[in-house]
């Protein structure tokens, strides 16, 4: 039996514990070492999750030779930083959610993991919810007909407490901004992803706002209205001021057919003709991983399986993720969420910051 990857975590706070979490599922992936700037923290994530090795500073972890992977789970502004110091030390990495907070470090990140040969990818795991495979499917093969209409809203809530809790959030240095740059990233990467078949997202005019929190330099209401280049328009919603949140729901419109995601799970996806998919629970995620491979549009008798079967529990898409990524490691092969594929989300954020600040639409590279 080869031997196991082993992984290290560099950063025990809000995330981390997940990512532990997320790799102590995986048969042929071993927990190794965590490391936080706060020993404490450190201490108590590493022995909750039976880490061998535990690190009070970054610069430890990275010595270790026996590390495999490091993820990255540390604030935003931060990324870049301990992503590029990682692949210089010969391990492959995994970064938590937005990439960085500018190009200049995501590009310096995709450069790195190019110029040492090893693995990167970003945290975008809901990529991996059955209902986003699923709907995937339907738009690259052409059932959903051409993409004329695609939107999404993340409608959450934060205390102040949240935001007052670390000196980090809510800036613009280290969380890079706000409901869209910490919240709505995920569903924006979601949303551009889903369409990118038929083109990118061209163009972005943006409005933000802080309205509802205080003490913090960033957003908490953003509104976007998109172009993506098969002239389809789109539009986003994110805010962490609307008492007291709702799902993400992410409704795409095509010529042949209407896909809608909600909560995570796939609320409705209906053909002109005439087939119809609407669950509830849309737990096939699990079922379709354990298969391995994705759902697709014309097996419904997947679908229904899961549905019925008490064991596809639904969520844990970070395991799905870092499956991917092993698989990446053995096959040599790109993961699905690479450099290149985590910087474009965060693309699409800044310049609806740059729209926003100067009140014009911006166009995309």
């Amino acid at each position: 039996m080869a031997k196991r990857v082993r992984f290290g975590v560099m950063g025990c706070g809000g995330i981390g514990p997940t990512h532990c979490g997320a790799i102590n599922q995986i048969a042929d992936a071993e927990l190794f070492a965590v490391a936080d700037i706060l020993p404490g923290k450190a201490e108590t994530v590493g022995r909750k999750y039976d880490a061998e090795r535990i690190y009070g500073s970054a610069e430890d972890l990275l010595a270790d030779s026996e590390i495999d992977v490091v993820c990255i789970c540390t604030p935003s502004g931060m990324h870049g930083d301990g992503a590029i110091a990682a692949l210089q030390a010969g391990k492959h990495v995994i970064c938590e959610k937005p990439m960085e907070v500018s190009l200049d470090r995501c590009d310096a990140m995709i450069r790195a993991a190019q110029h040492t040969g090893k693995k990167l990818s970003i945290i975008s795991q809901h990529r991996f919810d059955a209902a986003s495979q699923i709907v995937k499917e339907a738009i690259d093969s052409g059932k959903l007909g051409r993409i004329v209409l695609a939107d999404a809203t993340v409608k959450w809530w934060r205390t102040q407490g949240y935001y007052d809790s670390g000196d980090w959030r809510g800036t613009w240095e280290m969380d890079g901004g706000g409901a869209l740059m910490n919240q709505g990233v995920h569903t924006v990467d979601v949303l551009q992803w889903l369409v990118s078949g038929q083109g990118k997202v061209t163009s972005v005019y943006g409005q933000t706002r802080t309205a509802a929190h205080e003490r913090i330099e960033v957003e908490d209401v953003a509104v976007l209205n998109l172009t993506f280049a098969n002239g389809a328009i789109g539009s986003i919603t994110a805010t962490t001021a609307a008492w007291d949140g709702k799902p993400v729901r992410i409704s795409i419109y095509g010529t042949e057919g209407t896909a809608i995601i909600e909560g995570d799970r796939l609320r409705l996806l209906k053909f002109k003709s005439g087939e119809e998919y609407a669950t509830e629970t849309a737990a096939a995620h699990a079922l379709s991983v354990a298969k391995g491979g994705t759902a697709s549009v014309k097996d419904d008798t997947l679908i229904r399986a899961a549905e019925s079967d008490p064991g596809a529990v639904w969520g844990d898409a970070h395991r799905a993720q870092f499956e991917d990524f092993l698989k990446a490691i053995h096959e040599d092969t790109s993961p699905l969420i690479d450099g290149p594929a985590g910087r474009a989300p965060v693309e699409i954020i800044l310049a609806a910051y740059r729209s926003a600040n100067a009140g014009i639409s911006v166009n995309l590279s």
